[in-house]
């Protein structure tokens, strides 16, 4: 204590220091500063002494939105929340909760009152949240990746290697198998493994490590946007709280009604596993909750009614609604009624009015925020749009005291501030105001600037940039631009091939289907043809299909002679040899031959595939 009290009255005014033993406690959660070593009283040399800089974990962004109105008709979903948090707690569950919802009817806001609760409490709460994205059907396990890279404080601006040495120092090192877990670990960072496995043992082993964080305190763990998900998310999902025991972990799902549409048996055989659908608010709580946004204008009665009959329960229009009225200037008073007012449609139209209220340029920058989706940065925006960086900077600002927007506590992408759109709907109201002409050059420059931050990692980001360059590809076909056509369709082509590499490390399925797309941009005659054809192999090789495997790998190799790239045709070969004769087959070739069906590669012709003679599989010609 007194060492304590000595290193106190020499830290930075404001700053947190330490010494050694804190610093070597801590230094896996906490980013520290090195600083001058200090002369104290009683010690015979001089101190080593850190300012502590930042959390090197990260929460996400929903929960930094602050709320100035009262909850209003979830007080019962909120207890039921709360109380199954206490529940996984006290008891050392895993519980699995799904709140349901229609847009805006206020599932963000009961997790953000969920996360008060556990904040508030004297206990820590571990909190760790990741987002589903809107891409095709999801990208592979990204919410899941979100919430590695945020425990472990990885940025997606961060080299692999610094990603990879983030990772080492998140998993604990008495871990019994430790560099297994590591390498099933790294692909959801954006980190090559040396030998990814199949699916039920990566399962296993992300179970491992999230139920080594919530060993040592309570966890909630948050997929926002469930109904995004592929079919590989949900299935880890329902594993975890299938197999996850003795550990205090609160699994919370958010979804719209469409998850239920799309995958109807989600969590139904699944222990522990409960439900909250959002209905619609009543009037009456409608009414309270109009009553108090418009004591904050100053409005009328009359208004109040026309906006509860209009709202049709969904909270999100009344508050869309008075931002509405104050963006505009308006104070309703005598000379102004409900007769003064055009009341939209639905919560959409009433976002779009408000977004007509803003000035060309503020609208122009949130439509390149919403092509980088619901989060983006400022340093994207000024590129994008050949901005000044310090007039973007006053512009976030402006929107944000709007409440269209929100800056994020702590950016995943270093030196850059990063912000959210203050509810997912409007960024796709402020998306789908973008005209047609203009999409294709906001989505070329949006993939061109997140390339260039990712980096040796733009594995990682390969799905998301293929997003951004097939978009651009299709409105550029469509307005019958050839030579950029031409353009996006090559990066588009890289990225799905990158992307699906990156993916069977991950889901075998989703890996040949992101292939499979890579091949349609790689047509026959397509010089790039035969090394999509030979990543396709790969994983029609690991989903157990050696008969197309082989088929394709044929085409790649008499391409590859053709194009006179022999080496490439060489490593082809011995790729085709691993697949005729596997390490596990016997050495009686017939034993493992398979009937040959007829097989379409995609992007190619339907052929009879051609089965290895027995003078081919030839132990004694292995070497031909």
């Amino acid at each position: 204590m007194n060492t304590a009290a000595r290193l106190q009255s020499v830290a930075p005014v404001g700053s947190v220091a330490v010494g050694e033993q804190t610093h070597r406690t801590t230094s896996a959660l906490f980013e520290y500063e090195l600083l001058e070593p200090v002369s104290v009283k009683g010690k015979s040399g001089p101190l080593a002494l850190w300012r502590a800089h930042a959390a090197r974990s990260r929460f996400g962004t929903d929960i930094t939105r602050a709320h100035t109105t009262p909850l209003v008709g979830r007080e019962l979903e909120k207890s039921l929340l709360i109380g199954t948090l206490e529940r996984a707690a006290q008891q050392r569950s895993v519980q699995l909760v799904t709140v349901i919802g229609e847009p805006g009817v206020g599932k963000s806001r009961l997790v953000g009152e969920l996360f008060g609760y556990a904040d508030s409490k004297p206990e820590l709460t571990r909190w760790r949240q990741g987002r589903c994205l809107p891409y095709g059907e999801g990208i592979t396990f990204w919410a899941l990746g979100e919430i590695v890279k945020a425990e472990a404080g990885i940025l997606e601006s961060d080299s692999a290697e610094v990603a990879a040495a983030k990772l080492d120092s998140a998993v604990a090192q008495e871990e019994s198998e430790r560099q297994w877990l590591l390498q099933r670990l790294a692909p959801l960072v954006g980190v090559e493994a040396a030998s990814p496995g199949e699916r039920q043992e990566l399962f296993t082993a992300w179970r491992r490590f999230l139920e080594g964080l919530a060993a040592g305190r309570p966890t909630v763990l948050v997929f926002e946007d469930l109904h995004w998900a592929d079919e590989a998310l949900l299935a880890f999902l329902e594993h975890l709280a299938e197999w996850a025991e003795g550990v205090p972990l609160l699994v919370l799902c958010t979804a719209r009604p469409e998850l239920y549409e799309q995958h109807p048996r989600w969590a139904g055989a699944t222990r522990n596993a409960t439900t909250i659908n959002l209905s619609p608010l009543t009037d009456a709580e409608t009414a309270q909750l109009v009553s108090a946004l418009l004591t904050q204008t100053g409005l009328t009665d009359e208004l109040e009614r026309a906006i509860v009959e209009r709202a049709g329960g969904n909270p999100l229009y009344a508050e869309e609604f008075v931002r509405l009225l104050r963006d505009r200037g308006l104070a309703l008073g005598a000379g102004n009624g409900e007769a003064a007012i055009a009341f939209p449609d639905n919560v959409q139209a009433l976002i779009a009015a408000r977004l007509d209220t803003l000035a060309p340029e503020r609208k122009s920058l949130l439509q390149d925020a919403a092509v980088l989706g619901k989060v983006f940065w400022a340093g994207a925006l000024s590129e994008m749009g050949a901005r000044d960086p310090q007039e973007v900077e006053q512009a976030l600002h402006e929107l944000s005291r709007k409440e269209l927007i929100r800056s994020a506590r702590t950016s995943s992408m270093e030196g850059e501030a990063e912000y959210a759109f203050w509810h997912a709907l409007v960024r796709d109201v402020a998306y789908a105001q973008i005209p047609r002409a203009e999409r294709a050059r906001r989505h070329r420059a949006a993939a061109g600037w997140l390339e260039a931050k990712a980096g040796e990692r733009v594995e990682d980001l390969a799905e998301l940039l293929a997003h951004h360059y097939l978009a651009a590809l299709e409105l550029a076909q469509a307005a019958g631009e050839a030579e950029e056509a031409a353009s996006l369709m090559a990066s588009a082509r890289q990225f799905l091939q990158l992307a699906g590499e990156r993916a069977l490390g991950l889901d075998t399925a989703h890996a040949e289907a992101l292939l499979a797309q890579a091949l349609t941009l790689a047509p026959p005659g397509d010089p790039e043809r035969p090394r999509v054809l030979a990543a396709w192999a790969g994983a029609a090789r690991q989903a157990a299909r050696h008969s197309e495997a082989a088929h394709a790998l044929r085409e790649a190799i008499e391409t590859f002679r053709r194009q006179g790239e022999t080496l490439a045709a060489a490593q082809t070969t011995m790729t085709l040899a691993a697949v005729l004769w596997p390490p596990s087959c016997s050495p009686n070739w017939r034993r493992c031959q398979t009937p040959a069906p007829r097989v379409t590669t995609p992007g190619g012709s339907q052929r009879w595939s051609a089965r290895p003679s027995p003078r081919a599989m030839s132990p004694s010609r292995s070497g031909s």
